[in-house]
């Protein structure tokens, strides 16, 4: 089940927001209840068979922090043991074919096993081990109430493709939260905008990119693969923040407060900005429990290099078993080995304009490694860009492109730009009853007319994938 389905949002969520608003405020563990349980048939909905792998986990988590608290016996060897067979359940269900594939290559007559991806995954395991991680750490207290660990991992809004919530950040909530009408506004005005982000802009571009990336190399010209370099880009922004925007929106529908995940990622003006703004949940997940671990930046050069290639190599694979992900991870560890010891400092010194060119094109040059099927295939598609197409230069399909998604290509632009917040702050500072109206209905009235149209989108196409389930 997706949020920008018919079925979730006419079905699913009024059922949802009925029996978990009936329900006296005092009642929390009851309303805890109806939550972990819509949250696990919000899962099941997709593959039931792997409801098990998630409980599972839940279960695996659940005694391994109670086990690996400090202070108890063995807490090491408990915290060491969970956080394998949390990687071998990971490990198998998403790298086992790939692996096994390629041994095949060399090892004739080795079978390979079909296993299929269980839905996000990635996520869930990643937020089980970070709790087990914080509660070894003594940076959290082990919940001895299984359920509370279950709702935990398996909150619905963000269970699927995140953001990767820490448990420090809703232990709190799950106990003591408190639903306002404020919250409730808010969190849904945000969800309906995270809903248009994904209905109105990544779904058109997104079609885009795929008729452009399934062009044959021999066929490719310049303009055409700027095009679908751009599309994609569009395409994996909104894809993604759009479902953050939607999952911290129901999360303050019912009390919960999740961090922010992106930050305009696309006004940077280095790759290190970049990437302290995209993906913000995974980034410090990296950063806590496996760049710090190994020695972060605190240790000697070649001690630091290889801890940041190692990182970026774990990143690169842990959104997807393909060769092309771990060749954008390392792309990125290189980028950023290069801004930190080679040309930084020169960066700096460049007109803004000139640093946020230099940021773009990179950051272009990386979604098609990730987005391109094969490495072969995202050489030739680069190679393309910057004047080796087959092609020439420019044909009709191009022009076809530019009038047929001219306006999600224009609107692309402000929306991924910090507009929005621009105009609040400047309402905010004029304070008259003008500016109060509007801050007060303004985003309201947007949300409404977004979601309409979101709805004609809906009921019109066929077309709507989420880019970040398959992680």
């Amino acid at each position: 089940m997706v949020f920008s389905s018919v079925t979730f949002l006419f079905v699913f969520l009024p059922l949802l927001l009925a029996a978990y608003y009936l329900l006296p405020v005092k009642a929390r563990a009851w309303r805890n209840g109806v939550l972990l349980a819509f949250s696990l048939f919000f899962y099941a909905y997709g593959g039931p068979p792997f409801l098990l792998l998630m409980l599972l986990s839940i279960a695996v988590n659940y005694v391994g922090a109670l086990w690996a608290a400090p202070g108890r016996r063995h807490a090491r060897a408990v915290m060491v043991l969970t956080t394998a067979v949390n990687l071998a359940l990971l490990g198998w269900f998403k790298y086992a074919g790939f692996f096994f594939s390629n041994l095949a290559k060399v090892w004739t007559g080795l079978p390979v096993p079909e296993v299929t991806l269980p839905i996000g995954i990635s996520f869930f395991t990643f937020q089980g081990l970070s709790y087990v991680l914080d509660v070894y750490q003594g940076q959290a207290q082990p919940q001895r109430n299984p359920l509370h660990v279950a709702l935990y991992i398996s909150l619905f809004p963000q269970l699927v493709a995140g953001p990767i919530v820490r448990y420090t950040t809703v232990a709190e909530e799950i106990l003591t939260r408190r639903e306002t009408i404020s919250d409730f506004s808010a969190g849904a005005v945000r969800f309906l905008f995270g809903l248009a982000k994904k209905m109105l802009l990544a779904n058109q571009l997104g079609l885009m990119a795929d008729e452009i990336f399934a062009v044959r190399p021999e066929f490719l010209t310049v303009s055409l693969t700027w095009l679908g370099a751009i599309a994609y880009t569009g395409q994996i922004y909104f894809d993604f923040s759009g479902y953050s925007d939607m999952a911290i929106g129901l999360g303050h529908m019912f009390g919960f407060h999740f961090l922010e995940n992106f930050n305009y990622p696309y006004i940077s003006s280095s790759v290190t900005e970049f990437w302290r703004r995209w993906h913000i949940s995974l980034s410090t997940w990296f950063r806590d429990y496996v760049y710090i671990p190994l020695g972060g930046n605190r240790c000697s050069t070649a001690r630091h290099i290889r801890n940041i290639l190692v990182v970026w190599a774990l990143t690169g694979f842990w959104h997807g078993a393909a060769w092309t992900f771990l060749a954008w991870g390392l792309y990125y560890a290189l980028l950023l080995l290069g801004e930190k010891y080679l040309w930084g400092r020169i960066l700096e010194r460049l007109p803004a304009p000139v640093r946020h060119v230099y940021a773009l094109v990179l950051i272009l040059v990386g979604w098609v490694i990730f987005r391109a099927e094969t490495l072969t295939y995202a050489w030739q598609f680069i190679s393309a860009m910057f004047g080796a197409a087959a092609g020439g230069w420019a044909d009709g399909r191009s022009l076809y492109y530019l009038l047929q998604f001219r306006w999600e290509l224009l609107l692309a632009i402000p929306a991924s730009l910090p507009l929005r917040d621009w105009a609040l702050q400047r309402l905010k500072a004029r304070d008259n009853t003008l500016s109060g109206l509007i801050l007060a209905w303004g985003p309201k009235a947007a949300a409404l007319v977004l979601f309409a149209l979101s709805f004609l989108r809906l009921v019109s196409s066929s077309y709507n994938p989420f880019i970040y389930f398959r992680f």
